[in-house]
């Protein structure tokens, strides 16, 4: 699956009123290499070679990879706009927190993590790929 286009995303967000922002700890490396294929990943390091068990930012195609994974854990919310930055986006307090918690759950489910600080929560304006979201306002 592509990558969401800018517009399209920022579509889906413009009848919202609430929003939850979520900011995943350590994105590319919760996706693991395939056992035995980390050779692949290799690089040298002090006159040694170095085999990575994750993958790295640099790695090629590693934003496809990850996208692809997000896409497979999160399949059944992407008809409900949880978005590529996990952007909760809804039109009630409680459709947000009936939302946010199936996506905490799921996450959870496979052990992924968020780095609260950089988490906003109930919010009526959120900051996405550069753009400005306010109730009913972009």
């Amino acid at each position: 699956m592509p990558l969401p286009l800018i517009e399209e995303v920022i579509d889906k967000l413009k009848e919202a009123k609430y929003f939850n922002k979520l900011d995943l700890i350590w994105d590319y490396n919760n996706v693991w290499i395939k056992k035995g294929d980390e050779w692949k990943a290799s690089f040298l390091m002090n006159k040694r070679l170095f085999e990575p068990k994750v993958i790295y930012f640099r790695l090629y195609n590693s934003l496809r990879i990850f996208q692809k994974m997000m896409n497979s854990i999160f399949w059944e919310l992407l008809h409900e706009e949880i978005l590529d930055d996990f952007v909760i986006p809804t039109r009630t307090k409680k459709e947000l927190e009936k939302r946010t918690i199936h996506f905490l759950k799921m996450a959870e489910k496979h052990n992924l993590c968020f780095k609260w600080s950089k988490c906003n929560f109930n919010t009526k304006e959120i900051s996405i790929l550069g753009v400005v979201v306010r109730q009913e306002e972009i």
